[in-house]
């Protein structure tokens, strides 16, 4: 097993305060030698902090000229450390506010020398009444929609301390995201890469009511969940289409095929339609090469016709009235399936080992 002192620590930070030299020579007094600080464009007012980590040997300074975002900065250290410590198993992620314990940061590294071909995440505890309702919101905003959106079963998608594997690092800096949504594609990333995640319980530290945080629960939570409401949005334009070919198809068939026009421009125009949901969602939703993808997703729009049409006269049998409620609630429900079954089945990305490529 490797040792902790091979272990690479990286900071990310922008317009730091006075703890993060105190943090630096905290993580040097543990034995860590093999330290990385990216100065994400911080202003000048910064300078001064980030000239007195020049002085500590164990800890390199990598700078953005401009701030270009959290994901960035973690790029950035990931393609510096594998050229200078290729012969590490990692390096533990760490926020430069002083709101990760040494001691925990030391757990997570430890976890990550014991299991070298996992991510480990240094998950915190949000059930405390001190904790920030910003914090609490953006957790369980982010951790339920996470469940759903993307299939992962995580404590803290947020936390911003984590051990990340050296053979995943190539991965990703291929990977999307410049701010904080580049910490969830990470995680999808290991979804889609049979990577496992470990946890390790932290303390939970908040500073000043976490007013450090660049952490936004509602602007960085729409762009982590961004396959969703790429989703959503490519359902809308399907049924905006389907109306319009269907009102077009009637006026070109309605005395060509006088009894059964409306059948024959409800099938075309429900077919193209549904050609246009399959090929945005392949290639803009969930980006997927995966095989037989139409012949699933064709299964699936089958079912879910016969279903709804199932589901919402036995309903209506069953109650009696409001058949047009019943299809919206009937429909909404299957709007939601959908999405899951399409992530997981219809577009499923083929699981890639780290080291091969796509």
């Amino acid at each position: 097993m490797h040792s902790l002192s091979s272990v690479g620590v990286l900071i990310p930070a922008y317009n730091p305060d006075g703890k993060l030299p105190e943090l630096v020579n905290s993580i040097v007094k543990e034995g860590f030698d093999r330290i990385i600080v990216v100065n994400d464009g911080s202003n000048s007012e910064c300078d001064q902090i980030f000239s007195s980590l020049t002085n500590i040997s164990e800890c390199t300074i990598l700078k953005h000229e401009v701030n270009k975002g959290k994901g960035q900065a973690l790029k950035t250290a990931f393609a510096y450390f594998l050229d200078t410590f290729a012969d590490s198993p990692g390096l533990v992620t760490v926020d430069a506010d002083g709101q990760h314990a040494v001691k925990d940061m030391k757990k997570v590294a430890k976890r990550l020398c014991e299991r070298p071909e996992s991510l480990v995440l240094g998950v915190r505890d949000f059930s405390g009444e001190d904790i920030p309702f910003r914090s609490r919101f953006g957790n369980v905003l982010t951790k339920g929609v996470a469940r759903f959106a993307c299939g992962l079963k995580i404590s803290d998608t947020q936390t911003g301390l984590r051990g990340i594997p050296v053979r995943f690092l190539e991965k990703l800096l291929h990977v999307g995201g410049q701010r904080y949504e580049f910490e969830m594609n990470m995680l999808l990333e290991c979804k889609a890469n049979d990577i496992d995640i470990e946890e390790v319980t932290i303390e939970t530290i908040y500073i000043e009511e976490n007013k450090s945080s660049h952490f936004n629960p509602i602007i960085d939570s729409i762009k982590i969940y961004s396959v969703f409401l790429k989703f959503a949005v490519s359902s809308a334009l399907s049924f905006g289409l389907d109306v319009l070919l269907f009102a077009l198809f009637v006026m070109l068939l309605n005395g060509v095929f006088v009894d059964t026009y409306i059948i024959y421009a409800t099938i075309l125009a429900r077919v193209l339609s549904a050609l246009f949901n399959f090929m945005v969602n392949r290639n803009v939703v969930f980006k997927s090469a995966s095989p037989r993808a139409m012949v699933k997703y064709f299964i699936l729009a089958v079912g879910q016709m016969l279903t709804s049409a199932a589901a919402v006269y036995l309903i209506f049998q069953l109650i009696g009235f409001g058949e047009v409620g019943i299809k919206v609630i009937v429909d909404f429900l299957l709007f939601l399936m959908s999405f899951v079954i399409q992530r997981e089945w219809v577009f499923k990305r083929q699981q890639i080992k780290i080291g091969e490529t796509q």
